[in-house]
């Protein structure tokens, strides 16, 4: 029996990166927390100033897996996230959040630009790109 499952977990894949990569998205989590917190707490300097390094770091990590459809398709997801996320706390933070734009449309309501925009690249990973490139190792 244990020979079986020594067996399976050879046979398993498994994903490794450089530690400076997992420590910048490690950091990358406590900037977003500050910047949340920032926005809950009406915080306006530093929910803004921590949209720089959240941003940063998740384009920086777009750039950097930008090799494996996989890991970019979700972190461009994650920086589209970021950016709408980002645009509605600025939106409450000087009052046009609720306020009419056009067409009967609310200033916050527009966030849904970038959140559509990361939902339709992980529809187009998992709907179109993943089930053709099912034999790509790490898919």
């Amino acid at each position: 029996m244990n020979n079986h499952s020594d067996n399976n977990a050879a046979k398993e894949r498994t994903y490794t990166m450089p530690l400076r990569y997992r420590s910048m998205e490690n950091l990358h989590i406590v900037f977003w927390l500050f910047k949340d917190i920032a926005w809950c707490m009406l915080w306006r300097p530093l929910g803004i100033l921590m949209i720089i390094p959240t941003l940063f770091i998740a384009i920086r990590l777009s750039i950097r897996n930008r090799h494996d459809m996989n890991d970019l398709c979700h972190n461009l997801a994650v920086v589209f996230w970021i950016t709408a996320n980002s645009y509605w706390m600025i939106s409450e933070f000087f009052g046009f959040d609720e306020k009419i734009i056009f067409s009967g449309i609310m200033g916050k309501q527009l966030a849904l630009i970038p959140f559509s925009m990361g939902v339709m690249v992980l529809a187009w990973f998992y709907m179109w790109w993943k089930p053709k490139n099912t034999s790509i190792s790490g898919v």
